[in-house]
């Protein structure tokens, strides 16, 4: 499934250990290499892997309700602009959409907005999600029968918080008392 790059690119930043994969340039060039986002050997300024940075924390906004929301739309608006797609016609006749030739950073973070639009279009956008454990926030894809999870893996995130949300009822009830 093209959107497992997309959940893989956001779950590049690990919110319970603070760590990022985008933060140090030669693991960035690494993992966007085998991603298939940049080419092998093409360069990475520090510019560019600051709006890679900044379009995952855009991209996550449109599916983590927690994400922080100024301005996010910013970056993926910049990359429409600076980018344009180019009309396919395939051995059936349908027409589609890929993204320009070439396969710098842009390039391949375009790539990913040409992802999530056709996710949108067939509805399998809305079934990525963000952890509601506040201290994960990984991105999972829903594959629940009435697209109502919550939690990445009920057994570890669900699991906390529904002990969290028991023990400060008990709390709170034992206080009342």
């Amino acid at each position: 499934m093209p959107l497992l790059l997309v959940q893989a690119f956001l779950n590049t930043r690990y919110f319970e250990d603070d760590r990022d994969l985008l933060a140090d340039p030669e693991e960035a060039r690494s993992w966007l290499t085998s991603a298939g986002l940049l080419t092998k050997g093409a360069g990475l300024s520090a510019a560019e892997l600051d709006f890679a940075r900044s379009m995952r924390e855009s991209i996550r906004s449109l599916v983590d309700s927690s994400a922080d929301k100024p301005d996010a739309l910013a970056p993926l608006r910049e990359l429409a602009h600076t980018r344009r797609p180019r009309l396919t016609v395939e051995e059936s006749g349908a027409l589609g959409l890929a993204p320009p030739r070439g396969k710098d950073l842009g390039v391949g973070l375009f790539e990913l907005m040409l992802v999530i639009r056709g996710a949108q279009e067939d509805g399998t956008w809305a079934r990525l999600r963000a952890c509601a454990n506040p201290e994960c926030r990984w991105v999972f894809y829903d594959r629940s029968r009435n697209r109502q999870g919550n939690w990445c893996e009920m057994a570890v995130c669900g699991n906390r918080l529904k002990n969290r949300r028991l023990r400060s009822r008990q709390r709170s009830g034992a206080s009342d008392a």
